[in-house]
């Protein structure tokens, strides 16, 4: 058995740990600490579901504002027109601050500022996080173009190239995403070696490298294969990468709200 030493450097077995009296949430006052001992069980109070719970309405308000305030900040009425104000956001449809009654009611500028014939809130896909949109997003490639290899450009944040190798037949890494990775690219392509799409952040995590967009929308225009930007680190607020890509990704999780509480993704 271990032995431990009291204050006065005596060892022991069975020692109790000289703590004072408990304070804080009760859910932590389960009496002293004791090594080496047993200890009566603690009884805890047992709910009956079947029992009614009496409505109490300082305890139901309160609820209601730590939800609010910290978790949803708001009305679960008015989920489905929050949701249609951040995809119109997004698509340029929003610039200014509304009442999301309505949302729906409110027209898109004369000038898009998306540059992108067309382009609206309906061509936005909302998903739980960014992962989820970047791995939706392969998936349904697949789908639609069949099987074929990725190629992942520049560093990127390690998800995205895990999902592009462990799910379907695997990934071209060019980490550095430089001149030569893209001449290396188009030798390959030249000599017939066909590729889903080119999946790139711009600018990169954590590197902060920007690929060279204009060279890849031409490569990607004369082999058939698609081009798909994570924008997160600039997000669609700073950097215009649509006209470039045939997808763009993004975490909404940086952008939702200041406090860092919510997640979710996009796809447009």
């Amino acid at each position: 058995m271990p032995s431990f030493k009291d204050d006065n450097g005596r060892n022991g077995p069975g020692f109790t740990a000289p703590f004072g009296p408990f304070k804080g949430p009760r859910r932590y006052q389960k009496g002293s600490v004791t090594i080496g001992t047993e200890r009566e069980p603690v009884s805890e109070p047992v709910w009956d579901a079947s029992v009614p719970r009496e409505p109490n309405r300082n305890t139901d308000e309160c609820a209601q504002f730590v939800e609010e305030r910290y978790g949803r900040n708001l009305d679960l009425s008015l989920a489905r027109n929050a949701k249609l104000a951040i995809r119109k956001r997004i698509a340029g449809g929003l610039i200014a601050d509304v009442d999301l009654k309505t949302t729906a009611e409110v027209a898109y500028p004369s000038i898009s500022i998306r540059q992108v014939p067309g382009f609206s809130e309906d061509d936005v896909y909302l998903y739980p996080s960014g992962m989820s949109s970047i791995f939706n997003t392969h998936r349904i490639m697949m789908a639609f173009k069949g099987r074929l290899k990725s190629v992942c450009f520049g560093f990127p944040y390690i998800d995205t190239l895990k999902i592009l190798e462990k799910w379907g037949p695997g990934c071209q890494f060019y980490g550095n995403g430089s001149a030569e990775d893209l001449n290396d690219l188009e030798r390959r392509c030249a000599r017939g070696e066909k590729f889903l799409a080119l999946f790139c952040e711009f600018p990169g995590n954590p590197l902060l490298k920007c690929p060279d967009l204009r060279r890849i929308r031409a490569l990607a225009d004369r082999f058939d294969f698609a081009v798909v930007v994570d924008e997160t680190i600039g997000n669609f607020l700073n950097i215009h990468v649509l006209p470039h890509a045939d997808v763009v990704v993004s975490s909404l999780t940086k952008v939702f709200s200041g406090d860092s509480n919510v997640m979710g993704g996009r796809w447009a």
